[in-house]
């Protein structure tokens, strides 16, 4: 069996989610320092589209502290939060005179870190 070190952060990811990466930014900003649980009560009540898979990849850092550190989820603190931009995927739409107008439709790369506060 390897060798676990409690002190070390739990990762998780969401990849190639649906959204722009300055939107999820901002929502990461606000919990990036927070306990586990003020940045799920954050991410409750906030009005933006992009705290739905924020949520499942915080959910995914803490049961991965969880089972693989045997770490307890009420002591856990968001250590890192970012973003990073995914493949664009293009589409066209008609305009007049026959013109095609491209849309990008970005996508970007969640990752976030939890760990036990260093006292």
């Amino acid at each position: 069996m390897a060798n676990i070190n409690p002190n070390s952060p739990a990762l998780a990811h969401g990849r190639y989610i649906r959204g722009s990466v300055s939107k999820v930014r901002r929502v990461l900003d606000q919990i990036r320092g927070r306990t586990y649980r003020e940045a799920l009560i954050m991410l409750e009540f906030m009005p933006y589209r992009s705290t739905g898979p924020i949520t499942k990849v915080l959910r995914s850092a803490v049961a991965n502290a969880e089972h693989n550190l045997g770490l307890d989820p009420a002591t856990l603190v968001v250590c890192q939060a970012s973003a990073d931009m995914g493949p664009s995927m293009k589409r066209f739409r008609p305009r007049a005179q026959g013109r095609a107008y491209a849309i990008k439709k970005q996508t970007c790369h969640i990752s976030i870190a939890v760990a036990a506060p260093t006292t």
